[in-house]
C-alpha cells in the first residue's frame, strides 16, 4: 500500500479513537508492531481556536513514524485552517475524519453526518488536499443508514478531489457500533477503487485480521476496539498473516507489564496526576481473565500514586505465578466490564 512516499506491504494499522490513541497508547502499539499510528481526532474548530488541550492531541514523536493527524470539521473554512495548523507538526499525512457517529460529531454536521452529503464531502476533502503539501487520506462509513448506502459513490467523489487512500469501516452510521461490520460493501467499494482501500470493522482476533484480508481484498486493515488492552494483536495478526502460523497469545505476565508500560508512558506524557487518572480506563482489557482481578482494579483505579500501582500491579503478577503454578488459574478468571467480549486469552 502506497501513500505518498509509505509503501508497506498489507499494513495492519491502528485505528483513530478519541481518548485512546494519545502518544502513550500509539508509541505502545508501535513496539506491537503497528505498521501505521493515527491521533486521536481533533476538531478543526478547536485547532483554528488554538485550544490548548486540541494542540497537544498534535504532538507526535519519530519512534511513532509513519503516523498520520485525524481531523474532522463541517466547514471548508474551518478544515482548511485546520489543515494547516496539523501540517506544521510534520505528521506523513493528514487524514480527514468522514465516519465519527457519535452526537457531538455527527450531530452537528461533521463526521458520518457527510455521508448525507456527499457533495460537501467532496468539496470538503478537495480544499483540503489544495491546502497542504503532504498526502491527505479519508476515513469514513459505508452509508448513513442501510436504506442509503453510498460507499461506491463516496469513494468515487474522494478520489476526484485527490484522496490517495480511503479507509472504511463497514457499519452505517445508523449501526454506531452494533452488530456486525459488513465487510462485503468494502469489498464492493475495493472492486471499483483505483486508490488504496484500508478495511475496519470488527477484527479482534489474528484470525480476523487474515479473513479481513480475504474477504475485502483491502491494501491494509485498521484495528480500533481490538487493540485496546491488547496491543499484541499487531504482531500477532502480521505473523499470522505472514507465516500462516499463529503465534501464541500473550500470558499475564506479558498482559500486567503491557498495563504498566502504558501507564509509564501516560504520566511521562502527562504528568503523574493526569497520566495515571486516565490509564484507569484501559485496566479492565488489560487484565480481563486474570484470577481475582476485580480486587486489584479497585486498589489501581482508587490509588493516586502511579508507583503504587506499578507495585500493586507487580505484587499481582506474583500472585498469578501462584495461580498458575497451582494450576488454578482458569478457576478464579474474573471477566471485568469492558468492550471486548471476543478478546481471546489463552488461560
Amino acid at each position: 500500500m502506497k501513500i505518498g512516499s509509505i509503501d508497506i506491504d498489507r499494513p495492519v494499522i491502528l485505528a483513530p479513537m478519541e481518548d485512546v490513541t494519545d502518544r502513550a497508547f500509539r508509541q505502545l502499539c508501535k513496539r506491537c508492531g503497528a505498521d501505521i499510528v493515527y491521533t486521536e481526532f481533533i476538531s478543526a474548530e478547536a485547532l483554528r481556536r488554538g485550544v490548548e488541550k486540541t494542540m497537544r492531541k498534535l504532538h507526535v514523536d519519530a519512534v511513532e513514524r509513519p503516523v498520520a493527524v485525524q481531523i474532522f470539521g463541517s466547514t471548508i473554512e474551518s478544515m482548511i485552517e485546520a489543515a494547516a495548523v496539523a501540517e506544521t507538526f510534520s505528521p506523513d499525512f493528514l487524514d480527514i475524519n468522514f465516519g465519527c457517529p457519535t452526537k457531538k460529531v455527527a450531530g452537528k454536521g461533521a463526521g458520518a453526518a457527510l455521508l448525507r452529503e456527499p457533495e460537501k464531502m467532496q468539496a470538503i476533502a478537495e480544499a483540503v488536499v489544495k491546502s497542504v503539501g503532504i498526502p491527505v487520506t479519508a476515513k469514513t462509513r459505508i452509508g448513513w443508514d442501510h436504506d442509503s448506502i453510498n460507499i461506491v459513490e463516496v469513494l468515487h467523489r474522494l478520489e476526484d478531489a485527490g484522496i490517495r487512500a480511503l479507509a472504511i469501516h463497514g457499519r452505517t452510521r445508523s449501526d454506531m457500533y452494533k452488530g456486525k461490520a459488513d465487510w462485503s460493501w468494502i469489498a464492493e467499494a475495493k472492486r471499483h477503487a483505483s486508490i488504496p482501500v484500508i478495511a475496519n470493522g470488527d477484527i479482534w482476533s489474528p484470525q480476523d485480521a487474515v479473513a479481513m484480508f480475504a474477504e475485502t481484498g483491502a491494501d491494509g486493515i485498521m484495528i480500533g476496539r481490538g487493540a485496546i488492552g491488547n496491543p499484541f494483536i499487531f504482531a500477532q495478526a502480521k505473523h499470522l498473516i505472514q507465516s500462516g502460523t499463529a503465534a501464541p497469545p500473550p500470558d499475564f505476565r506479558q498482559r500486567i507489564h503491557a498495563a504498566i508500560e502504558h501507564l509509564r508512558l501516560s504520566v511521562q506524557y502527562k504528568g503523574e496526576k493526569y497520566g495515571n487518572l486516565e490509564m484507569r480506563r484501559h485496566y479492565a482489557t488489560y487484565l480481563k481473565g486474570l484470577p481475582k482481578v476485580s480486587a486489584v482494579r479497585n486498589m489501581i483505579v482508587r490509588e493516586e500514586g502511579w508507583e503504587q500501582v506499578v507495585e500493586i500491579l507487580l505484587a499481582y503478577e506474583g500472585e498469578c505465578e501462584g495461580y498458575a503454578r497451582e494450576g488454578r488459574i482458569r478457576e478464579y478468571a474474573e471477566y471485568l466490564n469492558d468492550h471486548s467480549e471476543k478478546l481471546v486469552l489463552n488461560y
